[in-house]
Parts: C-alpha cells; sequence; structure tokens
C-alpha cells in the first residue's frame, strides 16, 4: 500500500480491537488506557480508553471513520491548554494532533496557511516576522489554531474569527471540508460548526504593518497578561464573561479568591483562573467551579457558562 494510505483490518476480520491496532503505513499507533493528565496543562484527570497520535490526515481519516463504523466517540485533544477532563476519563478515542504534519505554517502574501497543531504563539511570530497586523493577540494564547478555532479563543478584544479567511475541518465520517469563514456561525468563545468535527487548519488574513508597531502591541499585550495571570497550573479561563461584568471581577466581589476545594484554588492573581496547587483532583476543580456558580446564580443572579471545555462527564453540566 502507498505511503501515506492507512491499513486498517476490515470490521469483518477482527472487528474494533484490530482496527484500532492495525499497523499504519505513516506509523501512527494507537494504545489502550492512557492518562490524559499529562497532556493537560491542569495536570489532572483519568486516562482515555484509546489513544492515537495521528503522523497523517490519512491515518487520522481511517481511524475517525473506522470509530464511527463502530459507535466510538471520538475526543480532539490538541495541546490541552482549554481542557478539563474527568477522573473517569474519556470514552471512546482521543486523538491528539502533533505531528508535523498537522503542525505547519505558511505564509503567502498577506495570508497564513496554519496547520491545526500550529501554536498560537508561533503564529504570532510568523505573523510578525511578515509585518501582518491582527494576530498580536495570539501572542498570549497557550494553545494551538485547533483549539482556537474549536472555540473562537480571544484576548485583548479580539476573537480568531476576526481574521479567519477559511478553515479546513474532518467530519465524523472522516471526510475533508473547507468551508469560508462567512459561511461558519462563531459567537463568543463558540464555533458550534466544530463542536463534532476535527479541526484540520485555517488560512488567516492579516493587514500589512510595520514590524515596530507589531512588535509593540505585542509587548504591550504580554505586559497585561502576565501582570495579571496565574503562574501555576491552570486551563486558562474557567468561566465566560456574562453580560456586564467581567467574570473575574465577579469571583472576586463574591469573594471568592483564594477559595478552595482539595488541590484546586481560585487564583489569587486573577479571578477567572483555577490553578493545581500540586495535588489537585479534576473532582476538586468540578466541586470549585459548582461553587463559584451556585455563589454567582444566588447572590447575584448571574448564571455563569463554563469556558474550559470539560470532556468525559456523563452528567450533561456545563
Amino acid at each position: 500500500m502507498s505511503a501515506g494510505v492507512a491499513e486498517p483490518v476490515s470490521p469483518a476480520r477482527g472487528g474494533l480491537k484490530s482496527l484500532l491496532e492495525a499497523d499504519f503505513a505513516d506509523g501512527t499507533v494507537v494504545r489502550q488506557n492512557v492518562s490524559l493528565a499529562e497532556l493537560t496543562t491542569l495536570r489532572v484527570g483519568g486516562q482515555a480508553d484509546w489513544f492515537a497520535e495521528p503522523q497523517s490526515q490519512a491515518d487520522l481519516s481511517a481511524l475517525v471513520s473506522a470509530s464511527r463504523e463502530h459507535g466510538l466517540p471520538v475526543t480532539a485533544l490538541g495541546l490541552g491548554s482549554n481542557f478539563l477532563v474527568l477522573d473517569s476519563g474519556v470514552r471512546g478515542l482521543t486523538v491528539r494532533l502533533s505531528a508535523g504534519v498537522f503542525a505547519g505554517i505558511e505564509a503567502d502574501g498577506s495570508r497564513l496557511k496554519c496547520g491545526a497543531a500550529a501554536r498560537m504563539k508561533k503564529v504570532a511570530a510568523e505573523a510578525r516576522r511578515c509585518r501582518l497586523a491582527g494576530m498580536e493577540f495570539f501572542e498570549g494564547i497557550p494553545g494551538s489554531v485547533g483549539g482556537g478555532l474549536r472555540m473562537n479563543a480571544g484576548a485583548m478584544g479580539s476573537e480568531l474569527f476576526d481574521v479567519v479567511e477559511t478553515v479546513r475541518f474532518m467530519d465524523p465520517a472522516g471526510e475533508v471540508f473547507e468551508m469560508s469563514a462567512e459561511s461558519i456561525e462563531s459567537t463568543y468563545r463558540s464555533c458550534p460548526l466544530l463542536k463534532n468535527q476535527i479541526a484540520l487548519g485555517a488560512v488567516l488574513k492579516g493587514e500589512p504593518d510595520s514590524g515596530e508597531a507589531i512588535t509593540a502591541r505585542m509587548a504591550e499585550y504580554s505586559q497585561k497578561r502576565w501582570g495579571s495571570q496565574p503562574k501555576a497550573r491552570s486551563a486558562g479561563c474557567i468561566f465566560k464573561n456574562p453580560e456586564g461584568i467581567p467574570a473575574g471581577k465577579l469571583v472576586d466581589e463574591l469573594g471568592l479568591k483564594g477559595a478552595t476545594e482539595g488541590g484546586a484554588m481560585v487564583s489569587q492573581e486573577h479571578g477567572n483562573f483555577i490553578v493545581n496547587n500540586g495535588d489537585a483532583t479534576a473532582g476538586d476543580i468540578l466541586r470549585l467551579i459548582d461553587r463559584i456558580r451556585e455563589r454567582a446564580l444566588a447572590e447575584r443572579g448571574i448564571e455563569l457558562q463554563t469556558e474550559v471545555q470539560i470532556i468525559g462527564r456523563e452528567d450533561g453540566r456545563v
């Protein structure tokens, strides 16, 4: 079989286990019962039933289509910077796009073609090198382009979809599509289309500007970020900002900065961050989230919604 084409075993010849343990032409290895804690910035959570880091788009497509055929849910993890994994783990197949084939950044005039695994910080640096403005705020986002697309990541008053021209993604059948940003619904910290699809990359469009001006804005944003955000292990902002007040300010006004549950604590630096003091569990963090939400609703009539992506939970809460 030619390189780049996955070689799964057919269901009739071995079933799901054989499909997921097949030899892939591009070297993808599928493992069982893999701890996800070390693959997230919070360093908490249980195991993935099945885990793979696809080495090519063809291998990813084969894995996704095989999982669908057998009713196996698929979760795309990315860099794990905005995820809270349940202690009970994640059912089905978890894929992490980390191979170089998914991490490319190619400049073409005023556009950057970015793979899903490209780090947002690297995209910001490449945009600066190409003297393209509009992506300076990427510097402060610790995740990848794929994760940023899924949640329409933002900072400093800007959002990723402000600069997106097109998006490539894979559907649950393993088929690849490309759509223009104009035809994709994107809202505050959400891109509904990508909730059940796997982002493969995007074309981003910048505006010409001087390198000095771009560098100055990046430095300003970096200073603001490091002056207000914790350096301890976290998953970034826990809650979406409700109408009328930033979530961090609300938590501060509720007197919950420094509140703890087990090894989890509301950051003293920023009320919208929960940090892992070293021995936290996902359960500790969930209890702290629920405690904050209950206080916000009871005392201010505000129903906080989580921005962090909680995966593995079975009760449907947000």
